[in-house]
């Protein structure tokens, strides 16, 4: 029975299908595996299921040929925390979970649209501190996004769940920048050549793009200087797609009303810029923070291990 590491605690649907199928050993710390850790795991295990901020980049496989390890099952459609060519040159293949946690994402983007644009975190820490003196005319006026444009920076699935529920149930017109052609949004958009052709054109502008070397820094002081005053930015997709000391510069100078974030460039690490400005709504990763989407994400990993110890494709392989 081969042997399997979960560098992290799961649901117990999750390891309880798991451990139906393989030898499985549960990491107990919620701390994300380090460089050095990883190497000696790569060794002990014959697959491993890591996740988020789990440190398989580049060091982890240099001058590591052929490991014990032969498929890293990440818990997560994002992957940047995994060096994919370096494994791939070390035999050893790497799975996603795309699909399962569309919806869940889509959700946490329309909350921190309408969270900022409404300032639903300032309003909720006036009243936590005692502060709402009561309702007024001109109290706390934010930005009514029904009927706005919405601009999408990727529209992959993500992407298209978040249009959908903005122009079906806000009105919201649809542009979007994707580095391939789309011919099927799933509702009327039109796409544009540029990110900065995005934020110029939209009044709330979110980033749906995978994470990755291709997309680090995608967003900077171009984007940003490219939105309108009024404008507000959300990222649900990774922290490092946005240069983060551009963000801070446009929201410390006015050049962007607010913004959204649920990922951070040096995640856990925010900023004390960021936490020091009422219109900026953070949250903690929150983006497929559900038992359903967290149970189907891990049944998915399990899956491509399932698959790949029978001699099958893995079918989520990246």
């Amino acid at each position: 029975m081969p042997e399997v590491l979960i560098t992290r605690r799961m649901p117990d649907k999750v390891v309880e299908r798991a451990r139906s199928l393989f030898d499985v050993t549960l990491r107990s710390e919620d701390a994300p595996v380090g460089a050095e850790e990883a190497r000696a795991l790569m060794e002990r295990y014959d697959a491993i299921l890591p996740t988020l901020g789990d440190a398989f980049g580049s060091e982890t496989f240099q001058g590591l040929d052929q490991p014990r390890c032969k498929l890293l099952a990440n818990f997560g459609v994002g992957y940047n925390h995994i060096d994919v060519s370096a494994a791939t040159r070390a035999g050893v293949v790497v799975t996603n979970t795309p699909g399962a946690v569309t919806d869940a994402t889509a959700d946490l983007a329309l909350t921190l649209i309408l969270m900022t644009a409404r300032r639903a975190g300032e309003g909720e820490r006036m009243v936590r501190a005692g502060a709402w003196e009561g309702w007024h005319p001109v109290q706390m006026l934010g930005l009514h996004v029904s009927g706005k444009v919405l601009g999408i920076i990727g529209m992959g699935r993500i992407g298209k769940a978040i249009a959908k529920r903005c122009h079906a149930g806000l009105g919201m017109e649809v542009v979007f920048h994707n580095r391939s052609r789309v011919e099927d949004a799933g509702v009327p958009a039109t796409q544009l050549s540029s990110a900065a052709e995005v934020a110029r054109r939209a009044d709330v502008v979110v980033v749906a793009v995978p994470g990755g070397p291709q997309t680090r820094h995608l967003i900077d002081a171009e984007v940003f200087a490219a939105m309108q005053p009024h404008a507000i930015f959300v990222n649900i997709a990774r922290g490092d797609i946005v240069k983060e000391a551009d963000l801070i510069a446009a929201l410390q100078q006015g050049r962007i009303a607010g913004a959204g974030l649920d990922v951070y460039e040096f995640e856990p690490k925010v900023p004390q810029a960021l936490i020091d400005m009422q219109n900026v709504t953070l949250l903690p990763h929150l983006g497929t923070a559900a038992l359903e989407t967290r149970e189907g994400m891990g049944l998915m990993a399990v899956e491509n291990l399932r698959a790949f110890f029978d001699g099958a494709e893995p079918p989520n392989r990246v």
